[in-house]
């Protein structure tokens, strides 16, 4: 559920500090641990370092990214692949078909 309008959007107040000192298109990493922070139009431009558990991800917002959370573009969870043999002949089939086209080319 989304937070009342009446209290406004929430945003950790270290990311409001760091904002008002860094000027716009500045390349400098804005680090967090507020993953629950929304995303604010004046944010827009600035490059943030979101935690994500293990390790800081580098988020650079953009317009469509207003309204989200910080967290939505750092994933906490790295997927490989789905296991199986039907995935071993599927990659099977694609490294055959890379080698043909290699094969091909020259």
């Amino acid at each position: 559920m989304p937070r009342s309008l009446k209290k406004g959007p929430y945003i950790h107040p270290s990311i409001l500090k760091k904002l008002g000192r860094i000027r716009q298109g500045d390349k400098t990493v804005i680090k967090t641990w507020s993953r629950s922070s929304t995303i604010t139009p004046e944010m827009v431009g600035f490059l943030f370092g979101v935690h994500n558990g293990r390790a800081f991800t580098e988020v650079f917002i953009t317009e469509d990214m207003v309204g989200h959370r910080l967290g939505e573009f750092s994933p906490t969870r790295k997927f490989l692949r789905h296991g199986g043999r039907m995935q071993k002949e599927i990659e099977q089939k694609a490294a055959e078909g890379e080698a043909e086209k290699t094969k091909a080319a020259k």
